[in-house]
């Protein structure tokens, strides 16, 4: 039997061990089970691949993605190592040949899916052949407090009843204590040794922004940052993942949907895809994702708020797996945080699963919202200590500008209380802003005392403060009320004078608080619109004319759209003449690009 070290070298051509991946190793060799939380990227794969060619025998392991079995057990006989796996995708008789070449002891590794193991045939079968020890992937999907929870794997525990004397390694790339616990129990991993690799990942850039208009967000990172990069975009919906990826088609990149709702071929072809050529972009759901080994992925997109920051690190931790620089960027804004607390409403879980559920959230919009290093605290939420803020995120780079929010704060709250803890934000805005419409006069709201005390504010500012106050706990959702504020018990020392409150100053709430009259298109970015419409008018008193004989407002937001960059793609744009492309065109183009470079 060759050494840990032996085979190292001379398999997989690596001179040493990531610490802890050689005492992980040892530990099976030696007949031992573990448990190993390690970030993706961290090498956990050699943990399981190496003991199972080091010992007597061929190493099972639980995979729970079909898709990803071909590309595993190709790289692994690249490396010359004996692999096969069993799924649904082999006919009877390729089948039935990997079972032969495990009866004869001729594979080092075999790969098979949850559903497929615990079939009466496939048990009877393994307890036939030698096998060197189990390794159960993507262990988080035993626990119902895990973000991929699979039925499946709840039936596993039953190799350590079969397999008593056979070892078996789990491994996740993240777990909080929770779910780690869930975990152990549920496999009857009592008496593994756990290895808890660091989880910091200091390539990763990690970047959260307000969602004000996001396809044009979108647009602008990728054009400016990721042009040519392969990437993963995560959406919340499986409309919106379509949507995104032929919006991105139509923008000239090379982009996918990928969901649980299109067929086995399409998602295997687009995966493939994706894997296999540069520069492609994946638009998914968390469906996508799970084992995937993709080095070079430059960036992971959110455009809406992950409900734990176990999927968010997990989701983030594929982009920069081979170690060079990569971004994580996130957009989101309170309507990402009722989305997500409707479905959880929703679903048929138990009251402590959706109390749990709702600490994970509360904890996910806390992150977006500090104003302090967000790679601490993402660590500190996994019990690692980063001693020293990172400088490798948005709030070290380009620290969050602050304001003494507590008077608007208990104004909020004042509005929030007076008005019965029913109704929404924008409700509120409107009683504190002191609007006429039919639903103040109503309910009689005109005459509350919050009643347009908060004019000093726009819509944007307060709804600023009103997320804010969710993020820390002041106010919460109510769900059986239509998503009515209520009030909550830590507000309390705020209201009485006790405390005072700083809140992030949202830089973009005050761009778009020069919002026109005119009705704009969703992806139009209002403060690129009102730069276009500062040079039209400037034009526009030059000649003494009228602003529309210029341009049309229509051909103002052809431009926020298609956001042209040289006079050739300026010529495009509907009412763009020869001669108004001379005349105008270098300075619109100007003010395009300036708006690109400095957002």
């Amino acid at each position: 039997m060759s050494s840990a070290q032996d085979i190292l070298q001379s398999v997989f051509g690596f001179p040493s061990f990531r610490p802890p991946q050689d005492q992980i190793i040892q530990t099976l060799i030696d007949g031992g089970d573990a448990l190993v939380l390690m970030p993706t990227g961290g090498g956990k794969s050699l943990c399981y691949q190496i003991p199972a060619i080091a010992r007597r025998g061929c190493g099972v392991v639980i995979s729970p993605l079909i898709a990803l079995m071909q590309d595993q057990v190709s790289a692994m006989r690249l490396f010359g190592v004996r692999a096969a796996f069993l799924n649904s995708t082999l006919d009877r008789s390729t089948a039935e040949e990997i079972e032969q070449s495990l009866l004869d002891g001729k594979l080092d590794l075999l790969y098979i899916a949850p559903e497929r193991l615990i079939q009466a045939r496939t048990l009877s079968l393994l307890r036939q052949a030698t096998i060197a020890l189990f390794a159960i992937d993507e262990a988080h999907c035993v626990s119902q407090w895990g973000h991929d929870f699979r039925v499946n794997y709840l039936q596993l525990s039953l190799l350590h009843e079969l397999f008593p004397d056979v070892p078996r390694i789990a491994l996740t790339a993240t777990a909080d204590d929770r779910t780690r616990e869930e975990i152990i129990q549920r496999l009857e991993l009592t008496a593994a040794r756990h290895f808890i690799a660091g989880f910091d990942r200091p390539n990763i850039r990690y970047r959260i922004a307000l969602k004000y208009n996001p396809k044009q967000q979108l647009l602008r990172f990728l054009r400016l940052e990721h042009a040519d990069d392969a990437g993963i975009i995560y959406c919340l919906s499986r409309k919106k993942t379509e949507d995104i990826a032929y919006w991105l088609q139509d923008q000239g990149f090379d982009a996918l949907p990928y969901h649980a709702g299109l067929d086995g071929k399409t998602r295997a072809r687009h995966q493939d895809k994706f894997l296999r050529e540069d520069g492609v972009i994946i638009i998914a759901t968390i469906a996508f994702g799970m084992g995937i080994d993709k080095p070079d992925v430059r960036f992971v997109v959110h455009l809406d708020m992950p409900k734990t920051i176990e999927s968010y690190y997990q989701e983030t931790g594929r982009a920069g797996r081979d170690g060079e620089a990569a971004d994580a960027w996130m957009i989101y804004g309170l309507q990402d945080v009722i989305k997500l607390r409707q479905m959880m409403a929703g679903s048929g879980a138990s009251e402590e699963f959706k109390r749990a559920e709702q600490h994970r959230l509360n904890a996910m919009l806390g992150l977006c919202e500090i104003t302090t290093c967000r790679r601490q605290t993402l660590l500190a939420y996994f019990g690692e200590i980063l001693e020293q803020p990172c400088g490798n995120c948005d709030t070290c780079l380009e620290p969050a500008q602050t304001w003494d929010g507590t008077e608007a704060a208990r104004m909020a709250l004042s509005a929030a209380y007076r008005t019965g803890q029913r109704f929404g934000v924008n409700h509120l805005i409107d009683v504190l802003r002191g609007a006429d419409n039919d639903k103040i006069f109503q309910f009689d709201h005109h005459h509350l005392a919050s009643y347009g005390i908060g004019t000093d504010l726009d819509n944007n500012q307060w709804r600023s403060v009103f997320r804010q106050l969710v993020a820390r706990g002041y106010l919460s959702v109510d769900l059986e009320h239509f998503g009515g504020l209520r009030l909550e018990t830590a507000c309390r020392p705020l209201l009485r004078g006790e405390e005072r409150i700083e809140l992030r100053l949202d830089i973009k709430a005050k761009a778009a608080k020069r919002q026109t009259k005119t009705a704009l298109a969703l992806d139009v970015d209002v403060a690129l619109w009102e730069a276009l419409r500062n040079c039209r008018r400037e034009f526009a008193e030059e000649r003494g004319v009228p602003p529309y004989v210029i341009f049309h407002d229509s051909a103002l937001q052809e431009m926020c759209v298609n956001l042209p960059r040289d006079l050739n793609e300026f010529s495009l744009v509907s009412g763009v003449g020869e001669r108004k492309l001379e005349k105008y065109g270098p300075a619109f183009v100007r003010v395009i690009g300036d708006h690109l470079s400095t957002h």
